[in-house]
């Protein structure tokens, strides 16, 4: 069985069990199984990707090893540049774009070994216009957006991890509705040069993978921060849940399949936290920051190309152009409140657990309510998300951890633990 962790794949070129080459030509084998219908990817380098693969191989037979990632097979969102590769961002604009350089965390994984398998679909300029991706647990339903390619091929072994990023819920939620792990690091802590913006105060960049030990070893290498990791049995992760009133926004089979996965596996039900009273208008801030912002980063090309965007991002633009100077201070003044809240909230546990989404994955024309994940992106907070179970319609639910920004090996730890006592997902049942 090929490998489905990078923390598994690592311990088999160690051992001489496996070599880069035949990972690549595992993952390769899934894209030709499964690309026709899922549509995850923009393109696949399988000449460039099988080329780097015998140089590590043979470097790791000397005895040299760049990095944790040595040989392991990724994906990269089409929004990160990668040289000599172009970044198309879901746009027809893009046409004929070819990245001059890496951005600043494709260069960290390379240092660090990484095999770039090729490019992830993302929505349009990483916002709302659907994708044609499908989700491998439903054809009919969404894979989330804007990260959708990443999460679907993370989901069907077509790669070992790959990076997403997020300006609401674009890591968070295709994790979740793709059945697979998710971190979204604290804001500022992945570099974001050389990636396509939606907001510079909203954007974050982060992996997903099969575990949060893999989310751990590749946020390590996309921050240059190491993480104190123990032993799983020496935990005992403090969570929390927010107030009671907060999870009946989760329809009642994700809170029904959460509160069941956690009683399978011995998790006591949370204390509540009682929220601020700045999370009243969380959602309506960070919409009227995401919405100006992103209208900004676009205003010349929609000025003249307006026939050239689709009708969501369209409608974030005009949206954003119609918000004053005044509330947009605003909307900064409550993002500052709101971050101050949460990290006085966040100080009483080592993460907070939430839904992850508010549905199971919905219909192909959506990419999913973002409503569990933008207060944590307006705030700049880190969170982890993993599959939990499935719901009675057989698609893939997560609980969301959430975790003060100082305090990142608190949450992963909690996470850590969390999944051991889960029982993991099955494949996707898709043929």
């Amino acid at each position: 069985m090929p490998a489905t962790t990078c923390t598994q794949a690592n311990q088999q070129l160690a051992q001489g069990e496996a070599t880069s080459l035949a990972l690549v030509e595992s993952c390769l084998a899934q894209i030709d199984r499964f690309e026709s219908k899922v549509h995850a990817w923009v393109f696949v380098d399988r000449d460039g990707a099988r080329e780097r693969a015998a140089l590590l191989d043979a470097e790791l037979a000397q005895g040299k090893r760049r990095g944790p990632l040595h040989g392991l097979p990724i994906a990269i969102k089409d929004v990160v540049d990668v040289a000599g590769w172009p970044t198309r961002s879901g746009s027809p604009m893009t046409e004929g774009h070819c990245a001059e350089r890496d951005a600043t965390l494709a260069s960290r994984l390379r240092a660090a070994g990484a095999i770039f398998l090729g490019k992830t679909v993302t929505t349009e300029w990483a916002c709302f216009d659907p994708p044609v991706t499908r989700n491998p647990w439903n054809l009919e339903r969404t894979p989330g957006g804007s990260s959708s390619g990443s999460a679907a091929a993370v989901a069907l072994g077509m790669c070992l991890a790959a990076i997403g990023t997020q300006t609401g819920g674009s890591i968070t939620r295709p994790a979740s509705y793709c059945g697979v792990c998710g971190l979204k690091p604290p804001h500022g802590m992945v570099s974001l040069d050389g990636v396509t913006p939606v907001s510079a105060l909203l954007d974050h960049a982060g992996p997903m993978a099969h575990s949060v030990d893999d989310l751990a070893l590749l946020l390590s290498v996309l921050s240059g921060k190491t993480f104190n990791l123990p032993a799983i049995e020496t935990l005992k992760p403090r969570l929390m849940q927010p107030e009671p009133a907060f999870w009946f926004h989760a329809s009642p089979e994700v809170r029904e399949t959460i509160e069941r996965s956690l009683a399978e596996a011995g998790v006591k039900e949370p204390a509540s936290l009682p929220l601020p009273a700045s999370f009243a208008q969380v959602h309506v801030m960070h919409r009227r920051i995401m919405a100006r912002d992103a209208s900004q980063v676009h205003a010349q090309s929609f000025a003249a190309r307006r026939d050239q965007f689709s009708p969501r991002i369209a409608g974030l633009i005009e949206e954003g152009q119609r918000v004053t100077d005044a509330e947009y201070d605003e909307a900064l003044n409550h993002r500052r409140q709101f971050v101050s809240d949460m990290r006085s909230m966040l100080s009483a546990c080592d993460a907070l657990l939430t839904p992850a989404t508010v549905t199971t994955a919905p219909g192909i024309d959506t990419t999913g309510d973002p409503w569990f994940n933008s207060p944590w992106s307006h705030a700049g907070v880190p969170t982890v998300s993993i599959p939990c179970g499935l719901a009675d319609d057989g698609l893939p639910v997560a609980m969301q951890l959430v975790g003060h920004p100082q305090r990142l090996d608190a949450l992963i730890n909690a996470g850590r633990t969390l999944q051991a006592r889960l029982a993991p997902l099955p494949f996707p049942p898709l043929n």
